[in-house]
């Protein structure tokens, strides 16, 4: 069993110390923390994560024990030192005293070459050392839906941003994206994942698309276990016909995902913990949804 935490909220900062209360974990403590987060542009949530958001997550892991933070990330289809720019991204470092590592800006031999078992990547993927020797990765990724061909950009989808950008080409005109997807992740697991709901997109995405209040923090440790919550959540909001057919463990991203290795093979896996009534009842709803 894996635990999910719902926290319905929508106060960031409270969303993100309840997600931490609840999960009563602290994978930080004296280590050095590389963090993620969802900058792919620099558009308003939910095309990109928080500030809010970050800065909180941020203060918390600081006041874990975290002996360092390193946010490292790349942006595209922009620039990402632009994207960090117009984020605030160098101006929060300075205030909160942590690194940024511009993945656009290593050279490849900071990078590793990763193939997973039946890879659909035709020669494998380059991603980052600093990733892989990592002791600590934490993640916050955003709530929305992807026109792209990803269908759909949650916690799985959040680490496209850690594949060299020169397989981006290959990444987006393949039919097997939603499958390349879900190898990247076969290749490192994050330690804490806190999904940002509070605004989601239902449709379009990932840089723009019908807004919707979810007020929601998802938080967990397991990828597709955050993902398939995720993905109920879309559907309850009412989302794309790509989104809502089939079953939710049936969808390519989560499906692959799941015979990686990568996280739970059912909801049945699953032991949601709540902050409030209001988050009980999203829970029933988001369990019949992943029961359909």
């Amino acid at each position: 069993m894996v635990k999910v935490a719902v926290i319905s909220t929508d106060d960031a900062v409270y969303g993100v110390n309840k997600s931490l209360e609840l999960l009563g974990i602290n994978p930080v403590k004296d280590k050095n923390v590389i963090f993620k987060p969802n900058f792919n542009t620099a558009d308003p949530p939910p095309a990109s994560s928080s500030m809010e958001t970050v800065k909180q997550l941020i203060i918390k892991l600081k006041e874990m024990g975290a002996r360092s933070i390193t946010v490292a990330e790349r942006s595209g289809p922009a620039s990402t030192e632009e994207t960090f720019k117009k984020k605030g991204l160098y101006s929060l470092a300075e205030e909160l005293d942590f690194k940024i590592v511009d993945l656009t800006s290593i050279s490849d031999d900071e990078y590793i070459l990763k193939r997973t078992e039946d890879c659909h990547w035709k020669d494998g993927f380059l991603f980052p050392k600093i990733y892989d020797d990592a002791k600590c990765i934490i993640e916050t990724c955003c709530l929305k839906t992807h026109m792209y061909g990803g269908h759909f950009t949650l916690s799985l989808k959040n680490a496209v941003g850690l594949v060299n950008k020169k397989y981006m080409g290959e990444l987006h005109s393949s039919k097997h994206q939603r499958k390349m997807i879900a190898e990247i992740n076969a290749v490192y697991k994050p330690d804490l994942i806190i999904m940002d709901g509070i605004i989601t997109f239902v449709d379009r995405g990932p840089m723009e698309g019908t807004r919707k209040e979810a007020n929601v923090f998802i938080a967990g440790t397991d990828k597709v276990a955050i993902d398939a919550v995720g993905v109920a959540i879309l559907r309850i909001l009412g989302t794309t016909p790509e989104v809502t057919k089939g079953s939710i463990f049936d969808q390519e991203q989560i499906k692959r995902a799941v015979e990686l290795g990568v996280g739970i093979k059912s909801s049945n896996e699953i032991e949601f913990i709540t902050d409030s009534k209001e988050a009980e009842k999203l829970v029933a709803q988001i369990k019949e949804k992943l029961a359909e």
